[in-house]
């Protein structure tokens, strides 16, 4: 299977699975749970046909392992980056001591005002190490890493959720808790 067409696939499901599931008439249950067969069929109703084989691959295959089906593989659900109103069923989990934010050299000086936020989505989102959150700020340009004090935000009741694709979730990050770990290039 072409990878151009993995990457559409998946920048679909994305668009609908995390933001616009009314566009295809489909609803997202608690969790963000869509049964797959539903899921294929909207999609077909849409003029973007999906193969299962090609769904597959997708949620076996994304770099970032975006999608996850249920242990019955009858339903699908993005693992996390949803702007919809969505009970994701999520459980708290205890972090590692620092996580990583990656960010653009534009955003940096907000950040160091306001701290992370997490803007249209449901939460900010953090990278277990320091290479994913190079490779995220890279998509805003030169990258710049904010290192998370974890361990401090814990002692102060910030609650923190890991994904099932292992980004961490938590709903505000404020600028006493972040560190500069990859500086802008000024």
């Amino acid at each position: 299977m072409k990878d151009n067409r993995l990457v559409k696939i998946s920048k679909y499901l994305s668009y609908h699975l995390r933001h616009h599931p009314d566009k295809i008439g489909i609803s997202l249950a608690p969790g963000g749970w869509v049964d797959v067969d539903e899921l294929l069929d909207a999609s077909r109703r849409d003029s973007f046909y999906i193969s299962r084989t090609e769904l597959n691959e997708v949620v076996a295959h994304n770099d970032k392992q975006r999608f996850s089906f249920d242990e019955t593989d009858t339903k699908i659900r993005a693992n996390q980056g949803h702007s919809v109103e969505i009970d994701l069923q999520l459980s708290a989990a205890i972090p590692p001591d620092a996580l990583y934010h990656g960010t653009g050299q534009k955003t940096v000086k907000s950040i160091l005002q306001e701290g992370l936020r997490k803007m249209s989505r449901h939460h900010v989102h953090l990278s277990p190490d320091l290479a994913t959150a190079k490779k995220v700020g890279a998509r805003h340009g030169s990258p710049v890493v904010f290192t998370i004090n974890t361990l401090a935000m814990q002692r102060d009741n910030y609650t923190f959720y890991c994904s099932d694709n292992g980004v961490w979730l938590v709903d505000y990050v404020p600028p006493e808790y972040l560190e500069l770990d990859i500086k802008p290039n000024c």
